[in-house]
């Protein structure tokens, strides 16, 4: 029998790869999408007529269950969220309503449909917020430090409770930072690699950035994806934490993408006080043992592969970028 999985945030970068994923492993895939006057498909193009896309709102109860009635999937990935942590402080209440109680929404929806369908929660790094213990593992306090936290804290627990209150298979993954050319570049990895490569272009001269001196576990999402569908293969439902077990300050990971272009990061980086949080999270490593000992999984790309990965994405998307606007100059000139 064909596994069919929904997929919310099958737009995003987690969603595009673990789409990728499941289709390579035969699955019927469904994708939840916002009602928006704008579509942005772009992560997810290529994959258009391999997947089924659905209307419906994490703030909506009903639309959720609706989309589960329909296609009475085996798995339910839930990766929607206000996700980008500085938007959280200006928009406390909608994240809250999206990144908490959404979570809340749809497993109210398995659980009157379906409750014997898996439910994978993305739950997130930043829940420890101002550590208490260096590395991160399950049974670390939270300590969260930003409404998004906060709310993914409320839906990590929620996810626990219907796990134990209804017998649900549901469990969370505690990933640590994850990143790759579908990053969006209002996140810091992505806006420093976008940068440096329309720098090395003639496109722009500086980068602006908060403190360089965080500290963060980053590896690659494709990597994480895959540890997801595994947790919901395992004959019981446990959360684990996902994340390289390494850490990484900001300033180390601009060093590389500049050193990958060639460039010295002195001659182009200025530090911007709006780029500081308001609370700053400035450690963050992860314990993954408990994923690489019970579900075998292992990440496949270091941090120095993660880099080239993306500065070869953006070094092309420079080119093609300083190409158009060359021409645009041209016939600018032409028309003259």
């Amino acid at each position: 029998m064909k596994s069919t999985a929904i997929i919310t945030g099958i737009t995003g970068q987690d969603g595009s790869y673990l789409a990728e994923f499941l289709l390579r492993r035969g699955y019927e895939v469904h994708g939840i999408v916002r009602h928006t006057s704008t579509e942005s498909y772009g992560r997810i193009e290529h994959l258009r007529h391999q997947v089924v896309l659905h209307k419906a709102d994490l703030l909506d109860t009903g639309s959720i269950q609706s989309v589960v009635e329909n296609v009475r999937p085996t798995e339910f990935y839930n990766l929607a969220a206000m996700s980008f942590v500085p938007v959280s402080w200006e928009q406390p209440i909608l994240t809250s309503e999206v990144t908490g109680l959404g979570v809340l929404r749809a497993l109210e929806a398995i659980r009157v449909v379906n409750p014997r369908i898996r439910f994978y929660q993305a739950s997130s790094s930043e829940m420890y917020g101002e550590v208490v213990e260096t590395p991160q593992s399950e049974t670390t306090r939270f300590y969260p430090r930003s409404p998004y936290a906060v709310a993914k804290v409320f839906a990590h627990y929620m996810t626990v409770n219907y796990r134990e209150s209804y017998n649900m298979f549901a469990c969370s993954g505690i990933l640590f930072n994850h990143e790759s050319p579908r990053r969006g570049t209002d996140f810091v990895t992505r806006k420093i690699t976008h940068a440096v490569a329309r720098i090395k272009m003639g496109l722009q001269n500086e980068l602006r950035l908060g403190n360089l001196d965080s500290m963060r576990d980053w590896g690659f999402a494709g990597d994480y994806v895959r540890a997801m569908w595994m947790m919901l293969q395992q004959e019981s439902p446990r959360d684990y934490v996902i994340g390289t077990g390494d850490t990484t300050r900001i300033r180390d990971f601009v060093q590389m993408a500049f050193d990958y272009a060639g460039l010295d990061p002195q001659d182009h980086v200025v530090i911007d006080p709006r780029f500081y949080r308001p609370a700053e999270v400035n450690l963050l490593r992860a314990n993954p043992d408990k994923a690489k000992r019970e579900l075998g999984w292992e990440p496949e790309v270091d941090l120095r592969g993660l880099v080239a990965m993306m500065m070869e994405h953006d070094l092309e998307l420079a080119r093609i970028e300083k190409l158009t606007v060359g021409r645009a100059y041209e016939r600018k000139a032409a028309a003259a």
